[in-house]
């Protein structure tokens, strides 16, 4: 497997230009194209009384969208120097949609963590649950303040659902360049046939790999594998994402938004 184009979401955030930072190091890395993508939508006023104030006040929204397009365009070409190949594309337009569109020519999606803590990302922010429900590739969430990804020491939450399976093969590209490989299961149910058929499957790929079996946890499962991350100095996790539905993840809580909000290191997910 071949990373050849890595997409990176562009907002005004605070956070921006660490993630840009990010992806051009993997796209340098990688030997990979780094495609930078924004997009504001513009917002109708309602078109009620005087026509001519509606036409005003659009015209003053389409030229904040072109101004704002303009912005996010020239932070990527600053920030993006380590990646050699760049392009970049926007539009006034939603900017979830947009991203979903134009990720058929992407390897990888890297967007913002979207925890309460992590500042807004004005209205080109795109949210990375909706991202991963929609974008049928694997998206890289990275947290505010890290503009470096090593990706030497990694770890891989399994559970044997068909997202983590799609997970650990959209990972190979960066488990296959690691130092080590720690495969991870929590909770009393843990299966180290499961676990050990994974490591057999990464080793099958050359990766050096080990196999770890959390059966009591003291926290949710997602606190106990980023404690784990962290314990391994790990600066990756792999996982599937919204193995069940992901409005009864938001209402009930689960693995996978617990670790968009609160993850401090970067994520690998795949649904």
């Amino acid at each position: 497997m071949r990373i050849s184009n890595i997409m990176v979401s562009v907002d005004l955030g605070a956070a921006a230009a660490d993630r840009i930072q990010l992806a051009a190091g993997l796209a340098e890395r990688f030997e990979a194209r780094l495609t930078g993508i924004a997009a504001r939508p513009v917002l109708a006023p309602m078109p009620a009384g005087d026509m001519r104030e509606v036409e005003r006040v659009w015209a003053i929204e389409e030229r904040l969208a072109d101004e704002q397009l303009a912005e996010a365009k020239a932070l990527f070409e600053r920030e993006a120097g380590a990646a050699g190949e760049t392009a970049w594309r926007s539009a006034p337009a939603e900017p979830l949609a947009y991203l979903v569109g134009q990720a058929r020519a992407a390897d990888v999606i890297v967007v913002g963590r979207q925890g309460p803590a992590d500042g807004d990302p004005g209205p080109m922010g795109v949210p990375a649950g909706a991202l991963l429900m929609e974008v049928g590739r694997p998206v890289l969430v990275a947290p505010p303040g890290i503009e470096r990804l090593a990706a030497k020491r990694v770890v891989v939450a399994w559970k044997d659902t068909r997202e983590a399976r799609r997970a650990v093969h959209d990972a190979l590209p960066f488990l296959t360049r690691a130092d080590e490989v720690h495969v991870a299961v929590v909770g009393p149910d843990a299966d180290r046939e499961g676990a050990e058929d994974v490591a057999a499957y990464l080793s099958d790929h050359s990766v050096a790999v080990t196999t770890h079996l959390l059966r009591s946890p003291e926290v949710s499962a997602a606190d106990e594998i980023l404690r784990f991350a962290r314990r391994e100095e790990a600066d990756l996790v792999v996982m599937g994402a919204y193995g069940r539905s992901r409005l009864r993840e938001w209402i009930f809580g689960g693995a996978t938004r617990d670790v968009l909000m609160t993850t401090p290191v970067c994520c690998l997910m795949s649904h």
